[in-house]
């Protein structure tokens, strides 16, 4: 696969020229970007694949659900539907996307919906009878069809957009001066013991506009395992047969995170958003205890309806200097 991305590096300027042009004439207004008359946060990224898209989006439900009625729209990635869906009791994994219907089953009472036509999405979601307060736009920072009100950029810590190249040599979506137009840049999978020294580097690598505040994010693994039936404390799973599942980007951490709690493990690693075969199944049920990721666990669990030994571990994500964060966000709002 490298090998390819390597022979294709000729694509490069072409895929450049396409995707900067497109960017100046939404600049220029060639292009018309919709505003709309309530706030809309949109969380994305430059490259393609995970940068903790999801518990950020969890994030700003978490602080925002208190006081606003809220509504998340997605593309619903691999989804087996077309057009604007909002969830309810018969949405699965496979007719929302496993993100979604993740959101769904985590938090009472926000509105989740999806649509690929993110403007089409957003007035529909305008156009119910209580229409939400704030929506949150998951995966759209190339959508710029949509004028959001808040901008949030993410880049992991260990694949920074600012030391990438373009599709299909690299994996950037966009050139690097995408950037620009995010509100605030989120440093997400760092250590969670990162230096000031090592941050300072960092902000200096990216190289932020006077208007842009850069802020550091690191994920935070639960104590506890969780399925449809209960709630377990992770050692549970001490000196037990375990099969653990990723269909997960980069599954480094979660593996460093289970070896130092002392678990013993066979992996089996699936690509992101992994569409689990009949024989596969059947296979992860002849195993003694699986563990697995939350979206994982939604796009499993309907084949495992009856069976108490698979698991999942929770995840939250955790930034630094957060109330400055929140402060922002407020404004916005405001």
């Amino acid at each position: 696969m490298k090998l390819v991305r390597y022979i294709l590096f000729p694509v490069v300027p072409i895929y450049f020229l396409v995707t900067w042009l497109r960017n100046k004439c939404y600049d220029w207004g060639v292009f018309k970007s919709v505003e709309y008359d309530i706030p809309i946060i949109c969380v994305g990224n430059l490259s393609v694949g995970g940068t903790g898209k999801t518990p950020m989006i969890e994030y700003l439900i978490r602080f925002l659900q208190p006081n606003y009625k809220l509504a998340t729209l997605s593309r619903g990635y691999k989804r087996s539907t077309d057009g604007f869906i909002i969830a309810d009791d018969t949405a699965t994994a496979t007719s929302i996307g496993d993100e979604p219907f993740q959101f769904y089953n985590k938090f009472e009472d926000i509105i989740v919906s999806v649509d690929i036509d993110r403007r089409n999405g957003i007035s529909k979601l305008l156009d119910l009878d209580h229409p939400p307060q704030i929506i949150l736009l998951d995966d759209a920072f190339q959508h710029r069809k949509v004028k959001a009100e808040f901008n949030v950029l993410l880049t992991p810590f260990h694949n920074l957009y600012a030391t990438d190249i373009l599709l299909p040599t690299g994996n950037l979506r966009e050139p690097r001066s995408g950037a620009k137009r995010a509100d605030v840049i989120i440093v997400t999978k760092c250590p969670e013991s990162i230096s000031e020294s090592k941050k300072n580097s960092v902000i200096q690598l990216l190289n932020p506009e006077p208007h842009q505040n850069v802020f550091f994010s690191w994920i935070a693994y639960s104590e506890v395992i969780k399925n449809s039936f209960c709630v377990k404390p992770l050692n549970y799973l001490l000196d037990r047969k375990i099969t653990l599942v990723t269909g997960i980007a980069n599954s480094k951490p979660l593996l460093d995170y289970l070896s130092s709690k002392g678990l013993n493990f066979e992996h089996y690693n699936f690509e992101d958003h992994h569409d689990f075969s009949l024989r596969e199944i059947e296979n992860l049920k002849s195993k003694e205890w699986i563990l697995t990721t939350e979206k994982d666990f939604m796009r499993l669990s309907a084949h495992f309806k009856d069976n108490e030994n698979i698991f999942y571990l929770p995840i939250e994500l955790m930034i630094d200097k957060s109330e400055d964060f929140k402060e922002l966000i407020k404004q916005t709002i405001k």
